[in-house]
């Protein structure tokens, strides 16, 4: 019985991961005729588990040295599944074609907690279609183990593929599909409504998505038990340019246990889709909202809501902040650990006293390209936030080396520190390296090195 049942196990081939005429693909051992191309596409196929020896002629010559030589094969079982526990999924595939013993240990459930696959022409869609049915084979059409999925950057990548893994793997974690840009709300819909455990969902880069909800269906169903409530604590959004205030009002109402949400260049948002968030998502920590060029000092008060549990703030080029937006945060969110404010350039030394005072804790700022901060403000952040690692003051045109010498005598555990385009002398570099040793300085000053 359990030869049989071995012999109608089968192994997903590598083209599911490389197309047959890629580099990867070209070596002795994965150029057998275990794939084709059809129309340049990487077609998946599906193979046996390879017999206990291997008889071709070539083999059996060998020399006595050259089989010695695989002491690989002396290691014991947990050794050898601990090794292949660093390897992406296509080449996890291609151990499971060496031998019989490495079939077995390739297909261990503790090493497919994790499907990545990555390229551009890679068929995704058929390849997370062959990789589930063979992880659903002691679970019947349900993949109890696999808890993670990265597929960013396939571009290939379709609303049938994520309706595959929406089907079959309800204990699903994280799920990245950053760069996807064919797949569509409905598709993510189904994710978040089948797989109740998702925690991080990363759809960066995905244009067509414009919310994440519950299906109608999962929403009738759920309703009286979880108040139509997703688990998603961590969400990445950047460049979903077509989401809009509505969108993320649904998005707060349905994922009220965020806490780590990014919105760079979500060019639609307002101020009013900030008021929306702060109502719902009251547990927020890191935010952005970088290049929401709608966003102002209105958005800064809503934002201010959430208090000491804000720790990461991102703001830059959002041109319509001003100090009286750096003021509202500075006020209530004393536990600010960093903020990045580049190229507001309503932001003057005000501001940055205000910011200095009350953040004592600030590990990280940008203010660069705010041209009204000077070196008063620095002084200001030298004398109050002791624990900054990391400061940029690129292109900031008011800053001066006296400035720079202020922050390296109080600040001794800066780490970063980026001048770019500003004006200071090869003196002032010397003393921030003389005091702050660990200290990277980016700089454009040719004699300084």
């Amino acid at each position: 019985d359990s030869d049989l049942s071995m012999r109608t196990l089968s192994t997903p081939s590598p083209a599911l991961i490389f197309p047959p005429n890629s580099p990867g693909f070209q070596n002795g051992r994965g150029s057998s005729t275990s794939s084709s191309s059809v129309t340049g596409e990487t077609v998946a196929m599906v193979h046996s588990p390879p017999p206990t020896r291997l008889t071709h002629p070539l083999i059996r010559l060998a020399s006595k040295h050259q089989k010695e030589q695989a002491n690989i094969d002396r290691l014991p079982d947990h050794a050898m599944i601990q090794i292949f526990s660093f390897l992406p999924t296509n080449q996890l595939c291609r151990c499971a074609r060496v031998c019989r013993r490495w079939y077995n240990l390739a297909w261990d459930p503790r090493l497919w907690r994790t499907i990545r696959l990555t390229g551009e022409t890679i068929n995704v869609d058929r390849a997370l279609k062959v990789l589930t049915r063979r992880l659903c084979q002691d679970t019947p059409n349900v993949c109890l183990m696999l808890e993670t999925v990265i597929v960013s950057g396939c571009r290939r990548l379709t609303d049938r593929g994520l309706y595959t893994i929406a089907q079959c793997c309800p204990e699903l974690r994280r799920l990245e599909v950053s760069g996807c840009y064919n797949i569509s709300n409905e598709a993510v819909f189904d994710v978040v409504s089948l797989c109740p455990n998702l925690e991080h969902l990363d759809v960066s880069g995905c244009s067509k998505v414009t919310c994440i909800s519950l299906t109608r269906e999962a929403s009738i169903k759920l309703s009286p038990l979880h108040g139509k409530q997703i688990s998603i604590r961590y969400l990445d959004m950047t460049d979903c340019f077509v989401l809009e205030d509505e969108g993320l009002h649904t998005i707060a109402a349905h994922c009220t246990q965020l806490t780590h949400l990014y919105l760079r260049r979500c060019v639609r948002i307002t101020d009013e889709g900030l008021r929306y968030l702060m109502i719902y998502c009251t547990s927020i920590k890191e935010l952005s909202v970088s290049d929401c060029r709608f966003v102002s000092d209105f958005g800064m008060r809503e934002i201010a809501k959430l208090e000491s549990r804000l720790r990461y703030l991102s703001i830059a080029h959002c041109g319509r902040i001003t100090d009286v937006g750096i003021r509202y945060i500075a006020k209530y969110c004393s536990k600010l650990r960093y903020l990045n404010a580049r190229g507001c350039e309503g932001i003057t030394d005000h501001g940055v006293e205000y910011l200095a005072k009350n953040c004592t804790k600030l590990k990280s700022l940008d203010i660069g390209k705010c041209p009204l901060v000077s070196d008063t403000g620095l002084e200001f952040l030298a004398l109050n936030c002791f624990n900054l690692k990391r400061l940029s003051l690129k292109s900031c045109e008011s800053i001066t080396g006296q400035g720079l010498q202020i922050v390296a005598a109080n600040c001794f555990d800066l780490q970063m520190l980026n001048v770019q385009d500003c004006e200071v002398s090869v003196d002032a570099l010397r003393f921030v390296k003389r005091h702050c040793k660990r200290c990277i300085i980016e700089h454009t000053n040719p004699a300084f090195f």
